[in-house]
């Protein structure tokens, strides 16, 4: 008998060493298949994950699958065996970091969970990070079903979503990919600016490969339109805090926007200035200078407009003050 015609009676559980089957519930229903894997296999790298999908190891109702296909409820999805795939997310996370995640959440209710995310801490395991917030949320709250609404760099700080169940996850990421969701920044940029608003729209691609990374290039021709609104606040002696407006979502776009502007954020390490990031350490600044301050969207039930604020961290305000003084 071939793998499609696999079924119920041949099931092994995750336990035993083969590949089961698990079956799409109501809260499941329209999740992506590959974003069903990623927060099923906890710890699996996400090329691992890919690989099964290209190679056919998952089979949605006995057939392969792209990894964009969207489940049903009902449907049943044959998971290979992976290793890591056992490991309980409180066997990665110290205790020290599920303490830290929960005293960030700075609202919730039976829907969705709003964190002051903290800089230098990602929002879930991968590129050689064991865990990240969902990782430890999942560890100090396991009865809940977490699942991210958007993301944040690693080394950016400030408001992060969550859901607290498949659907409410889904209804987020669909207002976030909407553009429903409206972000504003604050963001520490290299170099005096003139007072005032400025929008940068330069088109983004990604560039070659550099240190692991592939970061986004501006690019007349083949770049997808990219728009960020940026709005003086406060001036330093060779600094300008800047409150950023991204009007469209693409990857690193005020970074790569503040540095083609001519002024890059403080402490960026990708698209930053060396000499300066390394000026701004002595000054106490570990991480970038960039802090998701605002975020406006509809709640995932009710559809009223939610408005959430996240105060500075104390070594990005501390900076601040060492920069006036």
């Amino acid at each position: 008998m071939s793998n499609d015609a696999e079924g119920p009676k041949r099931q092994k559980g995750p336990g035993k060493g083969g590949p089961y089957w698990v079956e799409v519930t109501e809260g499941q229903d329209g999740q992506r298949v590959d974003n069903f894997l990623l927060g099923r296999l906890k710890g699996v790298p996400k090329t691992r994950i890919y690989r099964m999908l290209r190679k056919g190891e998952v089979r949605v109702n006995g057939k392969r699958c792209r990894p964009a296909v969207r489940l049903r409820a009902g449907d049943r999805v044959r998971i290979p065996p992976v290793a890591g795939r056992e490991a309980p997310p409180s066997a990665r996370v110290p205790e020290g970091a599920r303490k830290a995640v929960t005293e960030a959440i700075l609202f919730e209710d039976t829907e969705l969970a709003v964190l002051n995310k903290p800089p230098g801490l990602a929002v879930h395991a991968g590129s050689g990070m064991p865990y990240g917030i969902v990782e430890a949320l999942a560890a100090a709250r396991p009865e809940v079903e977490w699942g991210l609404a958007h993301r944040l760099d690693r080394g950016t700080s400030g408001v992060l979503v969550v859901g607290k169940n498949g659907k409410a996850t889904r209804r987020l990421q669909a207002a976030f990919r909407e553009s429903r969701a409206k972000k504003a920044y604050l963001a520490l940029l290299l170099g005096r600016v003139e007072e005032g608003e400025h929008v940068e729209e330069a088109p983004l691609r990604r560039g070659p490969e550099r240190g692991g990374q592939r970061p986004m290039v501006v690019d007349g021709e083949s770049g997808r339109r990219a728009s960020t609104r940026f709005l003086v606040l406060r001036a330093f002696p060779g600094y300008t805090l800047v409150r950023a407006e991204p009007e469209t979502g693409r990857t690193h776009q005020i970074r790569a926007h503040a540095r083609h502007w001519g002024h890059p954020i403080a402490g960026d390490p990708l698209y930053g200035d060396r000499e300066a990031n390394r000026t701004l350490k002595e000054l106490g600044l570990d991480s970038i200078f960039l802090h998701s301050a605002e975020l406006e969207l509809p709640h995932p039930v009710t559809g009223e407009t939610q408005h959430f604020r996240a105060p500075l961290p104390a070594p990005l305000k501390a900076l601040l003050d060492r920069l006036s003084g």
